[in-house]
């Protein structure tokens, strides 16, 4: 996922995420962390720059199996509500390390694709 600060300084980090057919979610998790959620550089970055881009792709030795897509929109960050609660519950039912680590009671934020455009490539 990428981001920019409001100096246009690009911020990239490898993310999880859950698609529920119109939007992306992606968690800010548990894991150990040198801020506060909210303190965090890409919530700064989308609550000052909503412009976002995600790569999902996948590697195979054989080339001719690569694949990517390329998503980009805008993206808000989401701390309660139906919308919220519904997000946390696809990335738990995704990823069995955030059922495990209760993601849906730590009240740590989310952060909410709307994609705009989808370049891919290869066959998904």
């Amino acid at each position: 996922m990428a981001t920019v600060d409001e100096s246009g300084n690009p911020l990239v980090l490898p993310v999880c995420f859950a698609y529920d057919g119109c939007f992306i979610y992606s968690p800010i998790d548990k894991k150990p962390k040198r801020v506060s959620a909210d303190k965090l550089k890409r919530v700064r970055n989308i609550i000052n720059n909503p412009n976002i881009s995600l790569v999902i792709d996948k590697y195979f030795e054989d080339w001719n199996e690569l694949y990517y897509v390329i998503i980009t929109g805008s993206a808000q960050v989401l701390n309660s509500g139906e919308e919220y609660d519904k997000a946390l519950k696809i990335l738990a039912e995704k990823y069995d390390q955030y059922r495990k680590m209760g993601l849906e009671n730590l009240g740590f934020p989310v952060i909410k694709i709307t994609p705009e455009k989808i370049i891919s490539w290869g066959d998904l």
